[in-house]
């Protein structure tokens, strides 16, 4: 009975215990990257920034833009003003960006938008990049000659670092800081080290036309950066992580504005996950592809609230199986070692976010996040449509 009992223990601990391995060695990879020499500024590049009803944001957004280190004749704003009921595209206007206005209720959603201007941007043929900013984004003034730098070394796909522009906005936001630097960051980090791929996170990222001719945009899924960022490993490509170079979003500070948003990137990655997991895992298995694993296993790690929640609830079964049977007693090691990696992981992300005192306080409602999570998870998939999260204003501070 004490056999069959510890082999059964290791069945049921095997996938989360794998997936803390998985970020313990992410953790320990995650030293800063070697950059590239300077760029010549020579590259051209589309700012494209898809927006949906931001009337309240666009504006900032191309301000922050147009103060982008970049020779100006070198890069063009183009704000695409999809399906809008507001005057989103008028602001941008005013703004100084050029826009594109789209109206098609039937195929709504970020990847359509972004189709609809990376087609124009090859048949304009001006460019040699296109470069993907959210509307409630403020950027580096270097993120250009980061993207540029990479290029010119032979990069054909780039990502910036993704931050929060409203950290202390409230608890939620700071303890979203950290959590954003562990997945940004510390995984970004050590991908680049080991010549991985960092994949498409969604905003900050960069592809050259001669990527786009060769994989054409088509990612319309509710995760389609991650969609995207998948077909590009398929290809053979590779995408590199530009850490100097940073991209702020404004996250949502209460539970209803965050719940939609929450329950769409997860629900997309499930989906995503159905769809491509074959492919990537036939191509790592039919060339070596390192990359392809990657991608693959990076899509099979669960959200670090649920392995956190996963973590718990073995570590209470365990020593329950321990009191019964006290010869399992080195089965104890597990809870132990997946305990020390994820302390680990989340300490690094904490040290990178640079939150400091605030980032351990934040820390603290790390339980309160977790029900939270598992609450969505109980509500069921999300509809799959573009919604506009709801944000509150980065000047308002919410104890």
């Amino acid at each position: 009975m004490t056999a069959l009992a510890q082999i059964l223990l290791w069945l049921v601990w095997l996938p989360t215990a794998a997936c803390c391995l998985y970020l313990a060695l992410m953790t320990l990879r995650s030293a800063t990257p070697k950059a590239p020499p300077p760029a010549t500024r020579r590259v051209r590049f589309d700012v494209i920034v898809p927006a949906h009803n931001e009337v309240a944001h666009i504006g900032r957004t191309v301000a922050s833009l147009r103060k982008l280190d970049w020779p100006k004749d070198h890069f063009r704003i183009y704000v695409v003003a999809d399906n809008c009921t507001d005057d989103t595209a008028l602001m941008a206007r005013a703004a100084g960006a050029h826009v594109l206005e789209r109206s098609d209720p039937d195929r709504r959603g970020k990847g359509y938008a972004l189709q609809l201007a990376f087609r124009a941007s090859r048949h304009n043929g001006w460019a040699d990049a296109v470069v993907v900013v959210d509307a409630d984004t403020e950027v580096s003034p270097n993120l250009l000659d980061a993207f540029a730098a990479r290029i010119e070394a032979g990069a054909n796909a780039v990502q910036a670092r993704y931050g929060v522009l409203n950290p202390h906005a409230s608890w939620r936001t700071r303890l979203i800081t950290v959590a954003k630097a562990c997945f940004h960051i510390v995984r970004s980090r050590a991908r680049e080290v080991s010549e991985l791929s960092c994949g498409i996170r969604g905003n900050g990222w960069c592809v050259t036309h001669c990527l786009l001719a060769e994989v054409p945009y088509a990612a319309f899924s509710l995760v389609e950066d991650v969609e995207y960022g998948a077909a590009i490993a398929v290809a053979g490509h590779r995408v590199h992580y530009a850490d100097e170079a940073e991209v702020r979003g404004e996250m949502a500070a209460s539970d209803r504005a965050a719940a939609s948003q929450r329950r769409r990137w997860e629900g997309g990655r499930s989906q995503l996950q159905r769809a491509q997991l074959r492919r990537l895992f036939a191509e790592a298995w039919r060339y070596g592809d390192a990359v392809c694993l990657d991608v693959a296993l990076d899509l099979l790690v669960p959200p670090l609230s649920r392995i956190t929640l996963s973590v718990a609830a073995l570590s209470a079964l365990t020593l329950i199986a321990t009191l019964v049977h006290p010869q399992l007693e080195a089965m104890l090691l597990l809870p132990a070692f997946c305990a020390i990696a994820l302390a680990a992981y989340v300490t690094r992300g904490w040290q990178l976010s640079g939150m400091g005192l605030a980032g351990i306080t934040a820390l603290l409602h790390a339980p309160r996040f977790v029900l939270w999570k598992l609450t969505l998870a109980l509500r069921g998939p999300h509809d799959g449509q573009w919604i506009r999260t709801e944000r509150e204003q980065t000047t308002k501070v919410v104890p």
